[in-house]
């Protein structure tokens, strides 16, 4: 798939990222800095992420500094340089996709997570940022389909989807067409090209989509609580179009220098606890329990 150039698209998104903060009252790119021990986190546009950059931040708490969480921010191409140009200082990232952000085909240059930590922290140094050691806990996008749906056409693979996704619905979030690993990638890896494809405001939205028959297909986050219901079934990524994406944080450089090894140590420590099974609880508390990410995440803690 063929991207803007990057300077442009940076450049674009800091802009964005500048005036979506300024709009929230928080501090812009040519704001005074924030006040010295103060670590701005900010989370990309979906719960989970949300709720993992809440973790994190009681994490930098409890080390003695002064937090700043700042939600919903937007997409990566927002959040990756607000990050940069130093609008925030720490994002919880996924490995794979936040490696391809960067270069396409990084994500999928190994399978295994160490490697792809050294090549991400690699490219992002010039850039004054750092790549900590990544969690265990790995979220994937995941594609989704009714069970009786995956019945009736005997379909439980994305190979298998191919032959029948003309007849169907997608349903995905407004990126997922320029993703690499969604819809481009649906195409180029399994040659799926679906009847119609319906941009979704969030994964609540998209699981009720299926649940109602609106779409035939909705891409739902392999941890998503959501695909404990019985009447929905994920389709295995039996071609590997998925990269290892296990759950990193990424801070500035300059941070990371003063916060010193009690901001490191931290950091890791919850990297070194957070599962895979954590995150499908996390998410659980929110989306069912109905709790907000900062409460999930007091939870998390409560049970350390």
């Amino acid at each position: 798939m063929r991207r803007r150039p990057l300077a442009a698209l940076l450049l674009a998104a800091l802009l964005l990222a500048t005036a979506v903060l300024g709009a929230c009252g928080s501090p812009a790119a040519d704001a005074d800095p924030p006040a010295d021990g103060v670590v701005r986190v900010a989370s990309y546009d979906f719960p989970e992420n949300q709720t993992l950059a809440e973790v994190y931040a009681e994490a930098v708490r409890r080390a003695g500094f002064e937090v700043a969480v700042q939600h919903g921010i937007g997409t990566r191409e927002v959040v990756f340089p607000a990050l940069e140009q130093g609008v925030v200082d720490l994002v919880v990232d996924y490995l794979g996709t936040a490696s391809e952000f960067l270069e396409a085909g990084a994500g999928t240059a190994s399978h295994d997570p160490a490697v792809l930590r050294d090549r991400l922290a690699a490219a992002v140094a010039p850039r004054g940022l750092t790549v900590l050691a990544p969690a265990e806990a790995e979220d994937q996008n995941g594609f989704v389909v009714l069970t009786d749906t995956a019945a009736r056409h005997g379909v439980t693979t994305l190979s298998g989807l191919a032959a029948i996704a003309p007849r169907l619905v997608f349903g995905g979030p407004p990126e997922c067409s320029e993703r690499r690993f969604c819809l481009p990638g649906l195409r180029e890896v399994y040659g799926i090209e679906f009847g119609e494809v319906r941009s979704m405001p969030s994964r609540a939205a998209t699981a009720e989509a299926l649940l109602t028959g609106q779409v035939d297909v909705g891409m739902l986050e392999t941890t998503d609580a959501r695909l404990t219901d019985a009447s929905l079934h994920l389709l295995r990524d039996d071609r590997a179009l998925q990269p290892r994406e296990n759950v990193v944080p990424l801070v500035r450089t300059e941070v990371a220098a003063e916060g010193g090894e009690p901001l490191r140590a931290a950091l890791d420590a919850v990297s070194a606890q957070l599962t895979t099974i954590d995150l499908i609880r996390l998410n659980r508390f929110v989306a069912v329990d109905g709790l907000t990410p900062a409460e999930a995440a007091a939870r998390w803690w409560d049970g350390r």
